[in-house]
């Protein structure tokens, strides 16, 4: 069985494994658990080793291992950051502020990709059900397929649409009831920032995450 430290440990390897693509030192977890000593955290670090949750790579770094389900499973979610608000309509300013982390399952949110939280702004995606004030869960990536949906950045505006390639241009589609909603016709200038993976609202957002 693992102590609530020790699930608070490994969820914060994780989440440092994910978000930065390497564990964190000892002396940062030590000041992530709040311990005064060094020590302290590298005798939570041993005994995940020891229970099998950890693994220590001939570089010093760690390596989550999957080990019992049960035990497992309380700590197999990562925190995905919340960053700032993006429109699904007219584009606003994409500042990637920090605003929270959000729990997910690995499930949804899955090794070895990084992932974001958006928060959809407007209407021009509520036949996709991404509506106003949605939580939108990206992997980040800068590449897209035909029909997917995307988080693209356009002179430093974000906006979520729908991805359709030509030979000299993209469309960045709405799909929306509202037809004040219009495509947005590119040939450059813009970044695929992401595709998205999930869309919840405020209420629904613990069922799943």
């Amino acid at each position: 069985m693992l102590s609530e430290l020790e699930i608070k440990a490994i969820k914060q390897i994780r989440n440092s494994i994910m978000q930065k693509g390497y564990s964190p030192t000892v002396r940062e977890l030590m000041n992530f658990m709040g311990y005064n000593s060094p020590r302290s955290a590298a005798m939570v670090i041993d005994k995940l080793i020891k229970k099998g949750f950890l693994k220590r790579k001939p570089d010093n770094s760690l390596q989550i291992l999957k080990n019992n389900e049960e035990d497992n499973s309380r700590a197999d979610t990562i925190e995905v950051p919340l960053i700032g608000a993006v429109a699904c309509g007219s584009p606003v300013l994409a500042q990637e502020n920090f605003e929270t982390a959000i729990p997910v399952s690995i499930k949804i949110a899955k090794p070895p990709y990084k992932y974001f939280f958006l928060k959809a702004k407007g209407d021009s995606m509520d036949e996709v059900n991404i509506n106003n004030g949605d939580f939108v869960l990206v992997k980040m990536q800068s590449t897209a397929k035909e029909g997917d949906i995307v988080v693209a950045l356009i002179d430093d505006e974000a906006t979520i649409k729908e991805y359709h390639s030509y030979d000299d241009h993209v469309i960045l589609k709405p799909r929306s009831k509202n037809t004040k909603n219009k495509p947005i016709i590119l040939t450059k200038d813009f970044q695929v920032q992401g595709i998205v993976v999930k869309a919840m609202n405020k209420d629904s957002i613990g069922k799943y995450f």
